[in-house]
């Protein structure tokens, strides 16, 4: 049996852990405590006398291919890159929404859809704390999930945060959490992260265990990778890209790091020359549209202001046509540009295919290096 040693060995040590919390969520929720996470976000021993060898944080990891076929197959995974229902543009009806949105604030539109509409009673989001930080949360009021709109260049550790306030109000999970979840009236969430993070959720729903029990949408990101915004990083950005961060009014990613000013300029700076800001271990993640979720949403193909979505799951393509329907998201109108879609799909699918190929490409250079361990 592997266990969080072989982890450590297999997956830190070389330097390919994403931080995405799956393996602490699960020993956080089911109160054995064994597991915690540094100020870095890195899985560590909380409590090594209180780990039972029972080797589930080893096989939920998404980078152990252990269950990597039953996620798949839950998920009805295909090729070239995951079941593809529907692709389409949209955006947030509410213009005030749509402000604090990064692109078309699709992710938060649906969100408040399913609540107003009582399909949740919360979602794991993330809110931000300061200029280059944010911070993952339960949110459990409109307010709360209409606060958290916006774009984060940062990994949210948010599985992490969940497991935390699950066993908050449902201490003993496995036998007294779906009383305890009536009570609360906090038994059903929508889950919104990125691919890493959502793999291992899947994988997790293969196993039945806790906190998946509790999640009903899983929404996902498109992910070029998650970047560090160090005093250094800041420093060679403003160069890069030629701006003051007092100037900066928000940030985006496309195929660009797209730097908005508020006199209304953009500086785009291109991600190849991101490199040293971003985490090593995302080098090696092949996963670029968030091929696990219910539906995947991101900015790529979508002309400013909106945002593209892919509907992977009969779920998530009728919360998407729900909300349609409802009126709490637009349609980017066909008459405008009649190949929008296939457009869209077009870029999704060439960006998943330069991820997939850098990544192996990179693997391989990998299983030629001696392990070292990478603090990234």
């Amino acid at each position: 049996m592997k266990t969080f040693f072989d982890l450590v060995q297999q997956v830190q040590k070389p330097g390919l852990c994403h931080r995405c919390g799956g393996c602490v969520t699960f020993c956080t929720a089911i109160n054995f405590g064994a597991l915690g996470q540094d100020e870095d976000g890195k899985p560590v021993f909380a409590d090594m006398e209180k780990c039972i060898e029972c080797g589930i944080c080893y096989m939920i990891c998404p980078e152990i291919d252990e269950l990597d076929k039953e996620a798949a197959e839950l998920v009805k995974w295909e090729l070239p890159m995951g079941r593809m229902l529907e692709t389409t543009v949209v955006r947030c009806a509410d213009p005030l929404v749509r402000a604090r949105a990064t692109d078309g604030g699709a992710v938060t539109a649906l969100l408040l859809h399913l609540f107003d509409t009582g399909r949740i009673d919360g979602a794991i989001v993330t809110r931000q704390t300061g200029l280059f930080v944010r911070e993952p949360w339960l949110a459990t009021t409109r307010r709360e999930i209409a606060e958290a709109a916006g774009f984060f260049f940062d990994s949210s550790h948010g599985m992490s945060m969940y497991s935390e306030k699950y066993s908050t109000f449902a201490p003993s999970v496995q036998a007294l959490g779906p009383l305890a979840r009536r009570k609360s009236g906090k038994g059903r969430i929508a889950f919104v992260g990125t691919p890493c993070q959502i793999k291992t959720i899947r994988k997790m729903e293969t196993l039945h265990i806790v906190p998946t029990d509790a999640i009903r949408y899983v929404f996902g990101l498109f992910c070029s990778g998650n970047f560090s915004f160090g005093a250094k990083e800041r420093e060679r950005l403003e160069k890069l890209g030629k701006f003051e961060w007092s100037w900066v009014r928000k940030i985006n990613v496309k195929d660009h790091l797209m730097i908005h000013l508020d006199n209304g300029d953009i500086r785009a700076i291109p991600l190849e020359e991101l490199d040293f800001m971003k985490r090593f271990a995302c080098r090696f993640c092949d996963d670029y549209s968030a091929e696990y979720a219910d539906v995947s949403f991101g900015g790529i193909g979508a002309e400013e202001g909106w945002t593209t979505v892919v509907s992977r799951s009969p779920l998530g393509r009728a919360c998407l046509a729900h909300a349609r329907d409802e009126g709490a998201i637009e349609v980017y109108a066909s008459q405008d540009n009649p190949k929008f879609a296939s457009e869209a799909t077009q870029i999704i699918v060439e960006h998943s295919q330069k991820k997939r190929q850098k990544a192996a490409d990179f693997r391989k250079t990998l299983e030629k290096t001696p392990p070292v361990s990478i603090k990234s």
